[in-house]
């Protein structure tokens, strides 16, 4: 029998096929009819490869084994990618949600986590589409370790930002409640956000924005009525926005003395159009992240009155008192702090409002502090009427 294998060697060799023919190991042995060994055995060889290049084609090709196609499972391709990132962004983006904080305040549910739910998501069905096996045992523990770790990784957020930040615990917007009348007021079922045992009065805007400096007029003139406001001046909105010149009343520079109230502010006074503020504490960013809609003015009282997503005063109606009209911030300031002109008249109803609130929040009676702030009887009557219909 010929041994093809020690032919190749001496083809690769360079030997021709009369000298391969003659060398013992190969052990070719044809009739002595054959004048041309080398001739014979190259015919042969040739034979010899075409018939095993058709066995080959026939032959069924062979099953991999079952270590193989454990081994082959195990790599990491599209599919078992997408069966541990879709059930940890998933759980998180669900956790981040119901509670927009402490869970959503670092990367928050809507848009950011739901945005990247919807990429990994994709990239796992666009794996499977590509791919023979849908379902293995190796898939069903990635998706168990998704699971895991999607808990541990939003809880782990959780607790660092509720720990560490003292961050609250907020519910998502959509179970918040309108306030009765309350033009825009919504309540929040949470604890309340005091300090020193006062309700916290929170302001977030910007002076260049005309739906800040319109609604900055309610917010000044309801913390008047609680106390001693020192350091107001007043300005005007963005001159290159719309509702031009907007009078306002600066927020930022502004100290309150009370007992009964206490006051944050979050005020950019940049005068750069399209600036935001930034929060100075976890309970600012965790309410402007939940509950402010990503626009400006927000305005929280006692951590459960919300005014956010739309302005408190409407900058069209103080059009009149644009700078260089009417005598402009001045005399806005003037008819409120007097209660009295028309100016008064756009920001009496919500300034009311605003004194409502921090009436029921802080446990008192409207009559109790008007006695003791000396409101006028209209404001008594005013905050009032619109304290009898708050929840």
């Amino acid at each position: 029998m010929v041994d093809w294998d020690r032919v190749e060697e001496l083809r690769s060799k360079g030997w021709d096929w009369d000298r391969i023919a003659a060398d013992p190991k190969v052990g070719f042995h044809p009739d002595v009819s054959v004048k041309e060994q080398g001739r014979a055995l190259r015919g042969l060889y040739h034979r010899q490869r075409s018939r095993r290049a058709r066995d080959t084609e026939t032959a069924a090709p062979r099953k991999p084994t079952k270590e193989e196609r454990d081994k082959a499972e195990r790599k990491w391709t599209l599919p078992r990618i997408g069966y541990l990132l879709v059930p940890i962004i998933g759980i998180w983006c669900a956790i981040a949600y119901v509670a927009p904080s402490p869970v959503g305040l670092i990367l928050p549910a809507i848009p950011w986590l739901a945005l990247a739910l919807a990429v990994v998501a994709f990239l796992l069905l666009y794996g499977l589409l590509r791919s023979e096996k849908k379902w293995s045992a190796v898939f069903r523990s990635t998706l168990i370790s998704g699971v895991v770790l999607g808990l541990v990784v939003s809880g782990l957020i959780g607790i660092t930002a509720a720990l560490a930040f003292g961050c609250p615990y907020l519910p998502p917007q959509s179970l918040l409640s309108n306030e009765p009348g309350g033009d825009g007021w919504t309540k929040a079922p949470v604890s309340p956000w005091q300090e020193g045992g006062a309700p916290v009065v929170f302001f977030y805007g910007a002076t260049w924005c005309p739906y800040c400096s319109a609604s900055s007029w309610a917010v000044w003139k309801a913390l008047t009525e609680f106390g001693t406001v020192t350091g107001a001046v007043t300005s005007y909105s963005s001159f290159s926005d719309v509702y031009a010149g907007t009078p306002e009343m600066v927020l930022a520079g502004i100290s309150l003395s009370s007992t009964t109230i206490s006051w944050q502010v979050s005020e950019d006074t940049s005068g750069v159009d399209g600036n935001f503020p930034s929060a100075s504490n976890c309970y600012q960013s965790a309410y402007v992240s939940a509950y402010s809609g990503s626009s400006i003015p927000f305005v929280v009282l006692n951590g459960q009155y919300v005014h956010g997503g739309s302005s408190v005063i409407n900058p069209q109606d103080l059009s009149t008192w644009a700078k260089g009209s009417s005598g402009g911030a001045p005399s806005v300031e003037y008819q409120v702090s007097s209660e009295n002109g028309s100016a008064w008249s756009v920001i009496q109803d919500q300034a009311w409002w605003i004194m409502a609130f921090l009436t029921k929040a802080a446990g008192d009676t409207p009559s109790a502090l008007a006695s003791q702030y000396h409101w006028s009887s209209s404001t008594l009557a005013g905050v009032t009427s619109r304290f009898d219909q708050i929840t």
